[in-house]
C-alpha cells in the first residue's frame, strides 16, 4: 500500500502538467523516490512505462480536441509534443487503431472513435 500514494501522486502531477515538457525526473522528484525506484514502482503498479502512459494520455487528450474542434492537424500535433504532422499521425492511428485513416478523416467518422473513446472511461 506504500507504493499507491506515490504513483497517485506522480499521476495528479502528470495530469496538471500534460500539455506541459516534463521529465521523468522531475516527476519522481514529486513522489520523493529515487529515479529508478519510481520508475519501477510505477511500470509495476501502471503495467506501462511512464513515457508510455503519457503519450497515451496526451493522444486521448488529442482525439477528444479533434471530434469537438476545427483546429488544423498541425496545431494538434505542436500541442500534444509532436514535432510534425505526420509523426502525430502515426503514433495518432496506432493508439487509436486506425491503422489507414489520417486523424483529419476521424472527424467524418466521429461514431466510432467516440464510442471507443467512452470505453476507456
Amino acid at each position: 500500500m506504500k507504493w499507491i500514494q506515490p504513483l497517485q501522486t506522480a499521476i495528479q502531477y502528470i495530469e496538471d502538467h500534460l500539455l506541459e515538457d516534463m521529465t521523468i525526473e522531475q516527476i519522481a522528484a514529486e513522489t520523493n523516490l529515487s529515479l529508478f525506484h519510481f520508475q519501477r514502482t510505477f511500470s509495476l503498479l501502471a503495467d506501462v512505462t511512464i513515457a508510455e502512459y503519457i503519450r497515451r494520455r496526451r493522444l486521448i487528450l488529442a482525439a477528444y480536441e479533434l471530434l469537438q474542434s476545427d483546429g488544423k492537424i498541425i496545431d494538434l500535433a505542436f500541442k500534444y509534443g509532436y514535432d510534425t504532422p505526420e509523426s502525430f499521425s502515426k503514433a495518432f492511428r496506432r493508439q487509436h487503431g486506425f491503422p489507414l485513416v489520417k486523424p483529419v478523416e476521424i472527424r467524418f467518422q466521429s461514431r466510432r472513435i467516440t464510442a471507443w473513446l467512452f470505453s476507456l472511461a
